[in-house]
């Protein structure tokens, strides 16, 4: 049996929560990659890969926001948060919107202020993307965080970030209309863009 079904088989086990530093170490040796695991509130959570709705949903989703958002887009770039949670969490979004191009961030990862809208596209992961993540999110401070269920066809727009949690959240279906805060006079229905159930 694998590892990750016993710790699933025995959630109560005391798990050791690890930091920015340690993973970087772990990186620098070859015990993990980046680019498989990001860490949150001091978890490792494995990426498990993209499947292929994950992968043309996104695909769709940059499409958009690119039109409206040009050159201010980053796709899976980790992000810093806020301060207090900066040493033990090092998010992936699946969309980052800047608030400036992509070109002035060469050399250093986006801060909370640079970000417009951060997007999750959610199919395993929806659980984690509206509680864990969106708390994350809020106490950084991110005014506009879109879940987008890949299972339910709907997304989910949190905002009105406040004492570390959103005041406000919306469900829209496919067919409903929905509109960044950074660009009001772009609206975006997902049954526009997304392919049709097979």
């Amino acid at each position: 049996m694998a590892v990750a079904h016993i710790i699933d088989l025995l959630p109560d086990l005391p798990r050791k929560r690890w930091t920015r530093a340690e993973c970087d170490q772990l990186e620098r040796h070859g015990f993990i990659d980046s680019q498989r695991y990001e860490l949150v509130e001091g978890e490792l959570i494995d990426k498990m890969g993209k499947n292929q709705p994950h992968i043309v949903w996104l695909a769709l989703l940059h499409a958009w926001f690119s039109q409206v958002f040009p050159a201010r887009i980053l796709a899976e770039a980790t992000l810093d948060v806020a301060p207090e949670d900066d040493a033990s969490s090092e998010p992936q979004p699946d969309l980052l919107v800047l608030q400036s191009p992509i070109t002035g961030f060469l050399a250093n990862r986006p801060r909370p202020s640079d970000v417009s809208l951060l997007l999750e596209v959610s199919d395993t992961s929806l659980a984690l993307d509206t509680s864990t993540k969106a708390r994350l999110y809020a106490r950084a401070d991110i005014a506009d965080y879109w879940v987008v269920d890949i299972k339910g066809r709907r997304l989910l727009v949190f905002r009105q970030p406040l004492a570390g949690a959103y005041q406000n959240s919306t469900e829209y279906r496919a067919e409903e209309s929905v509109s960044p805060l950074a660009a009001p006079e772009a609206t975006l229905r997902l049954a526009d863009i997304l392919p049709t159930e097979n």
